[in-house]
């Protein structure tokens, strides 16, 4: 199906064709990590290697077509636990367990508060103006940053609540200092040339549905209604917080995801439980969500979506090589378009490539191949 209806044209993310933003590190960089962990190569000798293949990846994000590219998440052990180490007042920490997804469990790392948080001179900063000096003319960079509800839902894991109230002894008073280090990363990173900002978060994945056994952490393995709807509305205030009072040209993304770890997940549910408040009271300009899998449930909630704002539907993706069928794909993008315009829709792949450095089970041949079909179908359904 073709259509010839005239679009709004995309100035900035998300574009009609897009991605999430992790990808899969190649072997010299793994190599790298795995000598620095060693104690075999210096910090200097692994940054000199991770810069190289960002440039590289940088390159080959413009060759695909790609109008906002990013970093792929190559300086990051973590999607979003390097985030939180890099604030003031928060340690890395080592668990017993892992995050428990469908089959799998993590490496045991967490993230735990030690003071007063902040956002001084975070390294992501410096991170961004490497791919901002490296970029071509007329390519944006998206800077990735895990959501402030995803750091307060660290720390409120039972492994790290204790050392949350022993600085802060009421959730209020964390959601306010969690908000202002985030806002002050924000600002730092608009200083720095920065006009999209992702924010990527698995709260409301979390909250929305049935989990991997294991897999819930903190406040939110809580199931029963109360304390669901307080988790909302916790999530939401944080994240608000966060991203009030940004200059008018900063735009502000957000991605929802189910957990996505070596091709696994961690739980499963459509987004009728969280559309509200997640899809009209949230301040953000376009939702990246998950739609590969009967997971995501149906499309219905995206009635919900505030008018003034996109959609892009993650239908492609990136736990698996196998290329969609192409016709399945765009009949699904015109069954959303019933419930929101297709105007306001965007087409992605479902989550990133490897939101940890172990990354998915496909190769980078085949990651390439996902987001060309990405691209193609976009083209055929917006003239993208």
């Amino acid at each position: 199906m073709t259509t010839t209806t005239a679009f709004t044209k995309q100035t900035t993310s998300p574009f009609r064709y897009d991605t999430v933003g992790s990808f899969l590190r190649p072997q010299a960089l793994k190599t790298a990590r795995a000598q620095f962990a060693q104690g075999t190569i210096t910090a200097e000798q692994l940054t000199a290697v991770e810069d190289q293949a960002i440039v590289t990846l940088i390159k080959q994000q413009e060759a695909a077509g790609l109008k906002a590219v990013t970093d792929g998440e190559f300086r990051r052990s973590w999607w979003h636990l390097d985030f939180f180490w890099g604030l003031q007042g928060i340690a890395k920490k080592t668990l017993d367990q892992g995050y428990v997804f469908h089959d799998e469990e993590t490496r045991a790392e967490s993230a735990t508060v030690t003071g007063k948080l902040g956002g001084a001179n975070h390294p992501f900063v410096d991170h961004f103006k490497f791919v901002q000096a490296h970029v071509s003319a007329g390519i944006q960079v998206k800077q990735t940053l895990p959501a402030p509800a995803q750091c307060l839902a660290e720390l409120q894991r039972p492994e790290n609540i204790a050392a949350l109230r022993r600085v802060y002894a009421t959730d209020e008073a964390v959601v306010a200092d969690l908000a202002a280090a985030y806002h002050q990363v924000l600002l730092a990173l608009y200083a720095a040339g920065a006009r999209t900002i992702q924010l990527d978060d698995c709260t409301w994945g979390m909250l929305a549905g049935n989990h991997a056994k294991g897999a819930e952490t903190g406040a939110v393995s809580q199931r029963n209604d109360a304390v669901l709807t307080e988790n909302k509305q916790l999530y939401l205030a944080v994240n608000n917080a966060a991203i009030q009072d940004l200059p008018a040209d900063l735009t502000i993304n957000t991605h929802i995801c189910r957990g996505n770890y070596h091709s696994t997940w961690a739980s499963a549910g459509g987004y009728d439980t969280v559309a509200d408040p997640l899809f009209n009271h949230e301040k953000v300009h376009a939702y990246y969500l998950e739609y590969d899998s009967d997971r995501a449930g149906g499309f219905d909630p995206l009635q919900l979506v505030s008018a003034d704002k996109l959609v892009v539907l993650g239908l492609i993706t990136s736990k698996s090589g196998e290329l969609e069928v192409r016709q399945t794909i765009i009949d699904r993008i015109y069954e959303a378009a019933k419930y929101i315009p297709l105007d306001r829709l965007c087409l992605s792949t479902q989550c990133g490539f490897a939101s940890t450095e172990e990354g998915n089970v496909l190769t980078e041949a085949q990651q390439w191949a996902k987001i060309a079909l990405v691209k193609s179908i976009a083209t055929e359904v917006w003239g993208a």
